[in-house]
């Protein structure tokens, strides 16, 4: 497996589709183990995560880490980290559609490859491009959803705990509900 790994990456090094390669530093990939059954998904990089070339590297990668600490997750041996864009957008906006449509067939092909049993959506557009585009974070957070055999959930963005810290709670609740679809489905962490 690893192989057709390190192919999709190689694909995605070498990817001039849209603008965003023009300004990027590194290409975030994504980080953790190719072969986990649990998949984290955020929307593109930020400017600490273009100059590091790994996920969710600052304040929010921090406290995502503790969410998933918590629950007995680690971003380096049971789960993997990505995210639908792998170049930064300028000024960390969000992306635009033909941006996604460049990047997501490096993402499908991760979860084709994967085949992992649970996606978390990090973020209100993550969830949208994966579960629906009508998925509003703040109602349908913690909920899951079953699609080709995989279970998504959609939580809050890391940044958007930052700026709103009364949304901790309702976060980590998602997180609970996360490890107890863990154990039902006899996911070994």
């Amino acid at each position: 497996m690893n192989n057709d790994f390190s192919s999709i990456r190689l694909k995605c090094e070498g990817c001039s589709a849209c603008p965003l390669y023009k300004t990027r530093n590194n290409i975030v990939f994504g980080v953790g183990n190719p072969d986990a059954q649990i998949l984290f998904v955020g929307e593109a990089p930020g400017e600490n995560e273009d100059l590091q070339g790994e996920p969710f590297v600052g304040r929010g990668g921090k406290l995502l880490d503790l969410y998933l600490n918590g629950i007995g997750l680690d971003r380096n041996s049971n789960i993997y980290i990505t995210n639908i864009l792998k170049c930064r957008p300028p000024q960390n906006r969000d992306p635009k559609p033909e941006e996604e449509e460049q990047c997501l067939p490096y993402l499908r092909d991760l979860v084709k490859m994967m085949k992992p049993k649970i996606i978390v959506c990090v973020g209100r557009i993550a969830a949208q491009v994966i579960i629906s585009k009508d998925f509003r974070v703040t109602k349908e957070h913690g909920i899951f959803y079953e699609r080709k055999g995989m279970l998504l959930m959609g939580t809050f963005h890391p940044a958007a705990l930052l700026r709103d810290p009364r949304k901790k709670g309702d976060c980590f609740e998602d997180f609970l509900k996360l490890q107890d679809k863990i154990k039902v489905l006899g996911i070994e962490i």
